[in-house]
């Protein structure tokens, strides 16, 4: 069976699926459109909106606004859609202190929360709540990957450095919970800081023998390229955030060869995400890239509940989510006693084929691997 003929049952099986509840679902999408981080949150509504649209279910209407990265206008947004709205589900947040801003709130309105990449520790352990979904990992899991990869990598002595916001004090903390080197620096910077001189003259004098680096968007893109134009020439790991396909061709030849902790892969080998790829690369233009992907799988989660049960049966819906009977792009998948993911951890090199900058898996890091705060969770 080709890539095409598996889009066209996808599809189908979908809108079949789908279409046999009469029950309207009103998602309120908050995103990043704008500004340093655009990219994030464009590829998180175009997965989204991809799957979407494969569906064609009439009974689901999506409402989008871009959050700014401003947790105060993300908390304006989430009200407008709760209060006059009345949207039943919220998601789309790319950043964790936006979403700690946001779905606390939410939850305790009794919304469903479906969280398309922010998941801070903080909601995976003592702040979870039985409406909130985190469908892309919890926050550590990326870093995790690269601590526990690291030392095949040659890192042996590790300088490590992240935005002082809560996905960055995540990131350090799964990099670090496997990781068997010793860290030789550990340095948090200004969220959207683009000027990384002061720290790459600190990884210089440190000792270290690699450097982590979780920075995502815009500052990932000026620290790879001055970090290569320095000549410090130590090699680079990260999560796939700081190595995304959606800023990878900003980088150019500064990324080759760096490798990043994954869930999701373009090359992933499983049905649903060849079908994933062909139709992304076809509607947009370009490849996926992991938000895009956590956007598709959100998307198709949500529609394996609406064929389910009513969202005005919370407890119904709660349990249709839970079951996650959809086929993800990552391939296997299931969610925890805490509704953070169950899933593989691979790890990808940045590589070039023809003009394009890509990613391709080079091993996998941990197999089935949860939530580390789920044990905090008394829901």
């Amino acid at each position: 069976m080709n890539v095409k003929t598996i889009l066209m049952a996808a599809v189908a099986a979908v809108a079949m699926a789908d279409n046999a509840t009469a029950e309207p679902v009103k998602v309120g999408m908050i995103t990043t459109l704008s500004g340093g981080g655009a990219s994030l949150g464009i590829d998180t509504r175009d997965g989204f909106m991809l799957a979407v649209g494969m569906a064609n279910n009439p009974d689901l209407e999506v409402i989008i606004e871009d959050d700014q990265r401003k947790p105060d206008v993300a908390v304006q947004l989430a009200d407008k859609m709760i209060q006059s709205d009345k949207v039943d589900v919220l998601t789309g947040i790319v950043w964790s202190n936006l979403a700690m801003a946001v779905v606390p709130a939410a939850t305790a309105q009794g919304k469903f929360y479906l969280s398309t990449n922010a998941a801070p520790s903080q909601l995976a352990g003592k702040g979870c709540n039985p409406n909130y979904f985190a469908v892309s990992y919890q926050n550590d899991n990326l870093h995790e990957a690269a601590g526990a990869y690291a030392a095949t990598a040659g890192i042996t002595k590790a300088f490590i450095m992240a935005p002082n916001y809560p996905a960055g004090k995540d990131s350090l903390a799964g990099f670090k919970r496997f990781y068997e080197g010793d860290v030789v620096g550990e340095v948090y910077t200004q969220l959207g800081q683009t000027d990384y001189a002061g720290e790459i003259a600190q990884i210089r004098a440190s000792g270290a023998d690699g450097v982590f680096i979780f920075l995502p968007g815009g500052m990932g893109i000026s620290f790879v390229k001055q970090y290569a134009d320095s000549g410090v020439g130590l090699p680079l790991i990260g999560p796939a955030f700081s190595f995304d396909q959606s800023i990878l061709q900003a980088m150019g030849d500064a990324a080759l060869g760096t490798l990043n902790g994954a869930n999701w892969s373009p090359d992933l080998d499983n049905a649903a995400n060849a079908a994933f790829v062909t139709a992304f690369a076809e509607k947009y233009d370009r490849l996926p890239s992991v938000y895009a992907s956590y956007g598709y799988d959100t998307a198709n989660l949500l529609l394996s509940a609406m064929a389910k049960a009513s969202v005005a049966d919370a407890p119904a819906f709660r349990a249709a989510l839970k079951a996650a009977d959809f086929a993800s792009v990552r391939g296997k998948f299931a969610f925890g006693p805490a509704n953070h993911p169950i899933q593989d951890l691979y790890v990808r090199e940045v590589v070039k084929e023809g003009d394009l900058y890509t990613n391709k898996i080079v091993g996998t890091a941990m197999t089935d691997r949860g939530n580390p705060y789920e044990g905090e969770c008394k829901m």
